[in-house]
Parts: structure tokens; C-alpha cells; sequence
């Protein structure tokens, strides 16, 4: 800043324009000259903005003046700040809580009808694959009516899908024969175990390590799990190991998941709908080798029989609300944080254990409840010690 000057008659001109010529006078620079200066002669200078020579005309001794203005910044254009107003705030809250309040809904409605469904018709094959064809048919019914935007996809999509369809087919399926043979609240207090699984999978397979707290998060889900197996009235091999393969084959796809999908973009929404495609193409040759369809003609009929026209209901609904909870639970991943959603995760599994048991009666023991609710406070505990690790 140039703040005081000692000029000689020759130093400056005496046009308008304020040109600068060759000083060969000394310069002195003080700021507190020029601000004595301001105070003294406040009718040649003004100080409203910041410092620059306009004029070199009565300045000092040799009564040349000197006009001090300031660059002022263009005042028309607005200052692009984001910042959310509270009402905006309050409308993120809102959206969010829709979202959660219509996953747990939706995850809720589908497991009360795909239990119905599997009581009166034990083939969780051929419905497992009824589910995955009615939402594969609903994506295409959008994307053909415009509805949704259909994605950008190409052959390099498709094969880094396939091995995340692979695992996604074995875990769905395996969670249906799960609950075809045990309780709904029985299998989801299993598959709340999913963490630990995730930690020994990239421990052991991946080399990843992990910090202490995260070991010693999985304690209560493993013990939990476990008093829940042991205490539980019904207990079923079969189903017991269909909850625990399905919790295997969930983390392998999500492993793949984030491995093969870097990079690409495609919505939450279209990810699911393609990812439902590629694993009923999977699944459907093995549905009828393992069942066939002459099973599913006798079982349908028998169903048919002793439930009447519901019957059909039940399974339209079932498959409708199983793509539907994942198609929103996609959604909300793009809108929230991944602590976030896994929180959402484990109150929707609390929705779904406390709401079968109260339509299904289904019997608890006391210590049973005990092993449940150890188990998915373990399981909140570990969202919680695995995103601080993150962001540590």
C-alpha cells in the first residue's frame, strides 16, 4: 500500500489520466502519515475505499492533490454461498424419516406375507424366483413408459455385475429357505450376525485389518447369535444354516459391489433393477432343476385348496414388496450417510423380529429375547466403532 510521498515538481504530469512518469525523489512509506494526512485534509481525500492515486494535481507543498478511492467489488452479481436455511434443513430431516419410515414398512409387509406364502406353499425356490421376475418385470414396465430413466449400460457393466448377482441370488435364496423352516424373528436375529461375517471375509480373504474396537464389537454378536440359537423352540438345522449362508453370500456382494462398481454411474434405483435382472437369469434354471415344475403345480393347487383366492394375493404382494423394500433401501444409501443407513439397517431389523412375533404368536423365551437383543446391540455397536475407524 502506498501510504506517503514526497514528489518533486517533474514527477508527475498534469493530465487527467493520472500517467506515471520516472520518480527520482525518495519514497517514504508510513501508514501513519497518510492517515494524518486523511484527518488534516479530509476536502481533497476521501477514504471509503481502499488506497490508490487517482490524481497527482495540488499534491502537498507544491499544492498538487492527491485523491484516495478504493476498488469496489461489483456489487450486482449475488454471492454464491451455499447455505442451508432451516427450512431447508427441516425438509432433509423429513425427507429422510419418509424414506426409513417406508424401508422398515415395506421390509415389514414383505416378510409377513413371504412367511404366509411359504407356510401354505413350501417351494422357496420358485418363490424366490417369483420375486425377483416381478420386480425385473416392473423396471422394464418404467423404463419402457418413461417413467424411470433407463441407464447407460455396456458390456464391461454387465461383467463386473455378474459376480455381484451370483452372491445376490445365493443370499436371497438362502434366506427364503431360511424362513420356510424356522421363524421369521429367528432368521433376522441370525442375519443380524452379518457384521461378523464381513470382518473375518476381509480379514482373511482381503488381508484387511481392522482396529480393536471392531474385534471387540463382534463379542455380543457372535455370543448373541448364539444364546438365540441355542434358546430357540424351533430350531431348525436347515434354517439355521440358511440365515448363516445368506449372511456369507451378503458380504461377498457387497465386497464385489465395491470393488466392480467404482467408477460407474448409475442410480441406486436402476443399480437394483439390473442387479434383479442378472440374478433371475441365474437363479431360474436352478429353481427348476431343484423343484421342477411339477412340484409347484401340486403345491399351487394344495395352496389354492385351503387358502382360496388369497392365496394369490399373498404371493402377488410378496413379490411386489420384496422389490420394493430394496429398491427404497437402495434410494436412501444415495441420500444418507453409511452410518446413517446402518442404524436404519438395525432398526429395521428390531421392526421386523418385534412385528412377526406379535402376527405370527410366535413363542420367546425370556433367555431367547435376551440372546436377540445382545446380538443387535452388537450390531449397532459395530455401525458405530466401523465408521469412526473410517473416518479416523
Amino acid at each position: 500500500m502506498i501510504s506517503s510521498v514526497k514528489p518533486t515538481p517533474s514527477s508527475f504530469s498534469a493530465t487527467s489520466t493520472g500517467a506515471r512518469r520516472s520518480i527520482p525523489t525518495k519514497l517514504h512509506f508510513s501508514p501513519l502519515h497518510i492517515i494524518k494526512s486523511c484527518r488534516n485534509q479530509s476536502s481533497n481525500v476521501s477514504y471509503q475505499k481502499p488506497l490508490h492515486i487517482s490524481s497527482a494535481q495540488n499534491f502537498s507543498s507544491f499544492k498538487r492533490e492527491v485523491r484516495v478511492e478504493a476498488y469496489e467489488a461489483d456489487r450486482s452479481r449475488p454471492l454464491d454461498i451455499n447455505i442451508e436455511l432451516p427450512d431447508e434443513q427441516s425438509a432433509q430431516k423429513l425427507k429422510i424419516g419418509i424414506y426409513f419410515a417406508t424401508w422398515w414398512a415395506l421390509n415389514v409387509v414383505f416378510n409377513i406375507y413371504n412367511k404366509k406364502v411359504l407356510n401354505a406353499f413350501p417351494y422357496p425356490w420358485l418363490t424366490s424366483t417369483l420375486s425377483l421376475a416381478c420386480g425385473s418385470l416392473m423396471m422394464l414396465v418404467s423404463w419402457a413408459s418413461r417413467i424411470a430413466e433407463a441407464p447407460k449400460t455396456d458390456l464391461d457393466f454387465w461383467k463386473t455385475l455378474f459376480p455381484v448377482a451370483v452372491a445376490h441370488t445365493i443370499g436371497h435364496v438362502a434366506a427364503t429357505v431360511s424362513m420356510s423352516k424356522v421363524a421369521v424373528s429367528f432368521t433376522h436375529i441370525i442375519k443380524s450376525g452379518e457384521p461378523a461375517f464381513s470382518v473375518l471375509v476381509s480379514r482373511f480373504f482381503l488381508g484387511e485389518t481392522f482396529p480393536l474396537p471392531v474385534y471387540l464389537s463382534l463379542l455380543p454378536i457372535i455370543g448373541g447369535c448364539a444364546l438365540a440359537a441355542v434358546t430357540e423352540l424351533n430350531f431348525n438345522m436347515i434354517g439355521f444354516m440358511g440365515a448363516m449362508i445368506s449372511n456369507l453370500a451378503f458380504v461377498f456382494r457387497n465386497i464385489f459391489s465395491k470393488k466392480g462398481m467404482k467408477g460407474k454411474s448409475v442410480s441406486g434405483m436402476n443399480y437394483y433393477a439390473c442387479l434383479s435382472m442378472m440374478s433371475l437369469l441365474i437363479l431360474t434354471p436352478f429353481a427348476i432343476a431343484v423343484e421342477g415344475p411339477k412340484m409347484w403345480a401340486a403345491g399351487w393347487e394344495n395352496a389354492v385348496s385351503q387358502i382360496g383366492p388369497n392365496f394369490v394375493w399373498w404371493v402377488v404382494a410378496q413379490s411386489v414388496f420384496y422389490h420394493l423394500y430394496n429398491q427404497v433401501s437402495y434410494m436412501s444409501l444415495d441420500q444418507i450417510s453409511p452410518l446413517t443407513f446402518s442404524i436404519g439397517n438395525t432398526m429395521k431389523r428390531i421392526s421386523v423380529i418385534v412385528a412377526s412375533i406379535i402376527i405370527f404368536h410366535t413363542p420367546v423365551q425370556p433367555v431367547n429375547a435376551l440372546g436377540a437383543a445382545i446380538a443387535i446391540l452388537g450390531t449397532f455397536l459395530y455401525s458405530q466403532v466401523s465408521i469412526q475407524s473410517l473416518v479416523v
